[in-house]
């Protein structure tokens, strides 16, 4: 009896063990392509490997009506807001570039901190700027740092935020060396694995990898040496990386949507994302690791491209509208060069000016939008601190509001017809740009793939918001802490 009994224990011990456990997969990857739009999905679908892009969208779970729910659609706010799963106005980074206390702000420049593997000023670069945790962050938190977090990419921001602040290491491309770089935020020294790889997939000092497809193969072969070389999910707790394909956007900026170059990047993005499907098939077996796939903006068609099918594109004068609005300031409050200037839509005034010359900010703000409100390329022009009451579609102005950081953001925004940029293009000009509310900035993909991930596909709308606690509640752990998605459901029943 005192035998069976001892049996019973252990039997009801293991089951209590094994209700205990969280079941969470080995590896989450994030991947992020630069300037995606959600249309790539089917605009190369028949170009595409039944094993890469495709077999994400034929075996996943796609959310096909997914918008970006803030301005301005820029890299840095992208990558952090899929991973945040917040806004602007709560993760801090109001651009790629912004002014904070009248100072010109790079998103993830850091003084404090130098490079590791370069001397240049790209190393000098970390999450600091950063007011929200990541998908990461918690991650390493709910595993009282056990897990392990790595992010990679050839850009500098979309290396190191969607790694997020505690990550173990984030490392990025540094044209002036030819190779892979990080800070000391991360560490002191390069890993030995680390610059094994660069010796072999270096190039020429000078060389901008972002403006070929090769671009993309050498960041997928980085982020496999970094799982291989880390061990990454060969442990007891799930681990993360980020990935970020910079090519994409590059080329795109430079030769437009419709380009064989840029179209040579997406089938090379195919190839590469062939090639790591089967490595993490082979290394946690079909079911044993978490992928989604998305972006951080779409992208406007190339406006001489659109005008020779009869389509409306044009452009505002950015420096001409400054120079301008400027005259009409110190004609009304006899003080020069009140507006410091704009990035994209966006018009930060002179505060310290306004300040010093005891004028009313508001006032300021009025005669500003009462003179741009006089451009018929405005459809809109709004106080962003008055967002709220402004006579604006409700969809533009949530977006606004999500946009505005009240410490780092313009003052004003204007909103322009659709397809109009604060850009000048000659006769001869082949690229793009983005960075509006309109749907070829906003409407990015979103596909997850693999662990509990059920196959099918949803139009009900969705926001790039939704995918950090998205992939927070399928891990059992808590939302980052300025999170405002919601968790979309793509379990498997």
């Amino acid at each position: 009896m005192k035998k069976l009994w001892t049996i019973l224990s252990a039997f009801i011990i293991a089951l209590s063990a094994n209700a205990a456990t969280v079941e969470r997969p080995k590896l989450v990857i994030g991947l992020v392509v630069d300037q995606m739009r959600w249309d790539y999905l089917y605009y190369y679908y028949e170009n595409l490997r039944s094993d890469g892009l495709r077999r994400l969208i034929d075996e996943g779970y796609s959310c096909e009506n997914t918008m970006i729910n803030y301005i301005p659609t820029v890299t840095a706010i992208g990558h952090i807001s899929i991973y945040t799963g917040t806004v602007p106005a709560l993760h801090g980074i109001a651009g790629n570039n912004f002014i904070e206390n009248g100072k010109n702000m790079y998103c993830c420049g850091d003084e404090t901190v130098s490079g590791v593997g370069s001397d240049s000023k790209a190393g000098k670069m970390s999450p600091r700027n950063l007011l929200a945790n990541t998908i990461g962050d918690e991650l390493r938190m709910a595993t009282d740092f056990k897990s392990r977090v790595f992010g990679v990419a050839l850009k500098d921001r979309a290396a190191i935020f969607p790694a997020g602040q505690a990550a173990n290491a984030a490392y990025w491309y540094d044209n002036s060396v030819g190779h892979f770089i990080t800070s000391t935020y991360y560490m002191d020294k390069l890993p030995d694995w680390v610059q094994r790889f660069n010796k072999e997939n270096g190039t020429k000092p000078g060389e901008d990898q972002k403006m070929k497809a090769e671009g993309v193969a050498v960041t997928f072969r980085m982020a496999e040496a970094i799982i291989r070389n880390e061990r990454l999910g060969m442990g007891k707790y799930t681990d993360m990386l980020t990935i970020s394909i910079s090519s994409t956007d590059a080329i795109a900026h430079e030769y437009g949507t419709r380009d064989e170059l840029t179209k040579a990047a997406y089938m090379q993005l195919d190839k590469s994302l062939s090639s790591l499907l089967s490595f993490l098939d082979g290394r946690y077996g079909r079911d044993g690791y978490l992928l989604f796939l998305s972006a951080d903006h779409g992208g406007s068609h190339n406006p001489i491209w659109q005008r020779e099918h009869k389509l409306f594109a044009d452009g505002w004068d950015g420096s001409g509208t400054m120079k301008g609005l400027n005259e009409v300031l110190q004609q009304k409050f006899g003080v020069a060069k009140l507006v410091k200037g704009n990035h994209g839509d966006f018009i930060y005034l002179n505060h310290a000016k306004i300040d010093s010359a005891s004028i009313s900010l508001d006032e300021v703000k009025n005669v500003a939008v009462e003179y741009l409100l006089k451009n018929p390329d405005f459809q809109f022009v709004v106080d962003c601190a008055k967002a709220s009451t402004s006579t604006v579609p409700q969809l533009i102005r949530e977006r606004i509001i999500n946009g505005y950081n009240r410490l780092r953001s313009g003052d004003i925004v204007v909103i322009p017809r659709a397809q109009m940029f604060s850009w000048k293009f000659k006769d001869t000009y082949k690229g793009t740009t983005h960075s509006q509310w309109n749907p070829y900035d906003s409407h990015i993909p979103l596909v997850f793939f693999g662990w509990h991930v059920k196959h099918g596909a949803t139009t009900a709308p969705t926001r790039i918001v939704d995918i950090a606690p998205t992939v927070c509640a399928m891990l059992h752990i808590q939302m980052p802490n300025s999170c405002i998605g919601e968790a979309i459901s793509i379990a498997k029943d």
